[in-house]
Parts: C-alpha cells; sequence; structure tokens
C-alpha cells in the first residue's frame, strides 16, 4: 500500500507549545478552511496543517485514487503515517465533517495517537433509515450525484450557498473556490465514499475522549446526528452546540468556535 507523505499532503507545523493540534478539513476543502482560528491556536499550540489527496490545494491530483479512497480507511492510514512521519503521537485532533470519522478510524487503529478527538459537523452516516435520522434520502443524494456530473460549476456554487451562512459571504466564496478548485473527476466519487457511507458501528469501539462540535442548524448534519454519536460512543463525549447556521463554524463563527475549543483543552 502506498502512503502519502507530508511532502504531497502539503503538511507544515506551525505555531509553539508543548501540545500539538492536528486540523483535518473535509470534503471540498484545504487548510484554508482554519485561516480564521489559526491565529488564536498558535500562541499556545504546535499546530499540524495538511491537505488530503483530495483537495485541489494538492498539485498533483494523480494522488487520489478513488478505488483506494472508496472508504475512510485508507484515509485513516494515511493520516497514521503522517502523524509518524512528524513524529507525533498523543495529539488533539481536530476533523471537520468527513475528517471526524477518519479521526475515529485512526484512534481505533492506533489507540495512542490522540489524547482528544474534536469531531466538527461530523456524521457517521447521512442516508436515513426507519430507525435513524441522518438528514437525507437516498433519491436526494443520487439527485445530488447526478447534479456534480452534468454541472459541476453551478453544483458547486449552490452546494457553497447552503452548505456556509450565506450571510457570511466571504466564506462561502472561499469554499465555492475550494470546491471547483477539486474537480468533478475527484469530486464526485469522493462524494460518493462520503454521502454512501455507513460507519455507526466503528463508534461503539472510540474510546479517546470526544467531543462533538454541531452548529445549531446545518442541512448536512441535523442535530439528532450528534445525539446518536454521543449515545453510541464507547469513550466520554460530550455535544457542543454552537449558535451558527451551516457546516463551517470555524469559518462563520470562529470565536464561538476558539471559545469552546479553548473550554474543552483547558478544562
Amino acid at each position: 500500500m502506498v502512503i502519502l507523505h507530508s511532502t504531497k499532503m502539503k503538511a507544515r507545523i506551525v505555531g509553539s507549545g508543548k501540545e500539538t493540534i492536528i486540523l483535518a478539513h473535509g470534503y471540498g476543502g484545504d487548510q484554508s478552511v482554519w485561516d480564521k482560528i489559526l491565529p488564536k491556536l498558535m500562541s499556545n499550540y504546535q499546530i499540524l496543517l495538511f491537505d488530503w489527496s483530495f483537495s485541489g490545494a494538492v498539485k498533483d491530483q494523480s494522488l487520489f485514487d478513488s478505488e483506494k479512497y472508496s472508504s475512510y480507511e485508507a484515509f485513516a492510514d494515511d493520516l497514521i503515517a503522517l502523524a509518524d512521519e512528524m513524529k507525533l503521537d498523543s495529539s488533539i485532533f481536530v476533523g471537520h465533517s468527513m475528517s471526524g470519522i477518519i479521526g475515529c478510524i485512526a484512534s481505533i487503529k492506533r489507540p495512542n495517537l490522540f489524547n482528544r478527538l474534536i469531531l466538527v459537523a461530523s456524521s457517521p452516516r447521512f442516508i436515513n433509515l426507519e430507525d435513524y435520522v441522518g438528514g437525507f434520502e437516498i433519491a436526494d443524494m443520487e439527485q445530488m450525484f447526478q447534479n456534480i456530473e452534468e454541472n459541476y460549476g453551478d453544483w458547486s456554487s449552490g452546494f457553497a450557498r447552503i452548505a456556509v451562512d450565506p450571510s457570511d459571504p466571504p466564506s462561502v466564496e472561499k469554499f465555492e473556490k475550494c470546491l471547483k478548485r477539486m474537480g468533478v473527476e475527484v469530486a464526485l466519487p469522493l462524494a460518493k465514499t462520503v454521502f454512501l457511507s455507513d460507519y455507526r458501528g466503528i463508534l461503539e469501539k472510540v474510546v479517546t475522549p470526544c467531543t462533538i462540535i454541531q452548529s445549531k442548524i446545518d442541512f448536512a448534519v441535523p442535530n439528532s446526528v450528534a445525539t446518536f454519536m454521543h449515545t453510541n460512543i464507547k469513550g466520554e463525549s460530550t455535544v457542543e452546540i454552537i449558535n451558527t447556521r451551516g457546516h463551517f463554524p470555524q469559518l462563520t463563527a470562529h470565536e464561538q468556535f476558539l471559545n469552546v475549543i479553548h473550554r474543552i483543552l483547558t478544562s
């Protein structure tokens, strides 16, 4: 198995402090989604930033193999390899959206890798079942995949406007640019990996302490998902609801987001 190394993932460590925080972006993003919270975190912590292979910020788009990355396990292997290369253990992992679940998988594979997981707008399953509210019907997903394939530019613009609080146009524009850089060749297979996945079964294996951070209104992840994760994660877990709209609280409510992070890490 080929594991991506730090230069290909554009990894960098900034800041200073005894503890290290790893910031992992989600679908369609890149490490710039953390820009608003970075200055304050850097004053007290070392921060590891990187771009996943699917990110449009990664110059070599051949690094994303849709077959290899058809599940989150390959991403978790990349994350573990990156932490090993950077000689990091017992770090604090902050994973946005799909990266939250990837971090959970990595914590199961390597129990000493993280001393805390902070799961931001993460979901183990997006599609509803009779006894589970994930937020979407399978028909919704099939329509989205068709829209991505047929007109990626228009879909990217529309998706950015519902994923990010529209009252924050610069953040909407930032995410839209990230999405468009990713390109349809990557966006479509990855969307199927993300939105058709079901990782509910791993939660009972997660023993690392977790904080689940959720926007008050998130089109992609209803609050019921945060409650489900809190109930099913084996280790200690808490839920923090941030009074903002959209899937990117680190962009649209970064001061509130930082306050929650600070309280978690100093308690």
